[in-house]
Order: C-alpha cells, then sequence, then structure tokens
C-alpha cells in the first residue's frame, strides 16, 4: 500500500527517478522543468528540504512498497494558516484515484499536523484531469490564476477551507 511520506534527503534518488521517468507526461500539461533542473538536481534537492526545515513549505511523497516514488504533493508559501498545494502524479497510476485520494489524506494533514485552515491550487483549463482532483477533494474555484503562475497557460484558482483542528 503506498504511503505519503515527508520529504527526506533519502528520497533524493526516487525522487530523481520519478521526475525523469516522468518527464514528458508531465510536460504535456505543465511547463518543462528544463535540463537545468536535473543537471542542478542535488542542488535543488537540498534547496527544498532546507526550505522545509525552516517551515516555509511541507514536501510529500507518495512511496510505492517497493520504494520508488508514485507523486509528489507539496505545501508551500505556509503563511497564517494558508498555504498553496501542488501535486503531480506518475503516468502509470494517473486515472486511478491516487491523486484524488492523496490530496484528501495531504488536507487532513494540513489541519491536523501544519495547523493550517485554508488549501489554495492553481490549474490550467486545459489540465482536465487536475480540475477534477481539486473538486472531487473538495476545493471550489475562487478566480483565474495568472498565466504567468501556470507557464503561460489561462487557468483558474481553487480553494478549500478546512476544518479547524481540537
Amino acid at each position: 500500500m503506498p504511503e505519503l511520506q515527508q520529504l527526506r534527503a533519502g528520497h533524493a534518488p526516487a525522487v530523481l527517478a520519478f521526475e525523469l521517468a516522468n518527464r514528458a507526461y508531465f510536460a504535456a500539461s505543465v511547463s518543462d522543468r528544463g535540463d537545468a533542473y536535473f543537471d542542478r538536481f542535488t542542488d535543488g534537492f537540498e534547496s527544498l528540504l532546507a526550505e522545509q526545515g525552516a517551515g516555509i513549505c511541507v514536501f510529500h511523497v507518495l512511496v510505492a512498497e517497493d520504494g520508488s516514488v508514485l507523486g509528489r504533493f507539496n505545501l508551500y508559501d505556509l503563511q497564517d494558516g494558508t498555504a498553496v498545494l501542488g501535486y503531480r502524479v506518475a503516468r502509470h497510476v494517473a486515472g486511478h484515484g491516487v491523486a484524488t485520494a492523496t490530496v484528501l489524506e495531504l488536507c487532513g494533514l494540513a489541519a491536523a499536523r501544519y495547523g493550517l485552515h485554508t488549501l489554495r491550487a492553481a490549474t490550467s483549463h486545459e489540465n482536465v484531469a487536475s480540475r477534477k482532483v481539486l473538486v472531487k477533494a473538495g476545493f471550489a474555484p475562487v478566480g483565474p490564476a495568472n498565466p504567468a503562475e501556470l507557464g503561460g497557460k489561462p487557468g483558474t484558482w481553487y480553494q478549500r477551507d478546512l476544518p479547524l483542528q481540537q
């Protein structure tokens, strides 16, 4: 059974393998990370861990039983009880409810573990799968996204208010 884990240094090889194996698939719906991302992957990965350590972001990976990464689920720009959600799943698990189930799990963690009360996410109009995931996970459209935030593509911001944890 896949497990959602907070990103740690030991995940680096599996994250790189995930990104390389799915690069073309991701580029069809979001901006390609570019060769520089892969050329300097170690430095970038260490920067993510430093941001997480500073409390600016919280990064997660969905790890399969064999240790491979099935998806990345990130909360970034944590501020005043809000965060932005970003996610991507491997091509071979897309369309099987993995993203929706994991986003729902992360919503619970966001409230219970990280004390967040609002999550926001943006997706392009053409990324139908991502829009479906957000709606199924309880997000509602709240307004247009700046195309510059979505690789030049028009899109929409979605938001979900989380239940207050006691």
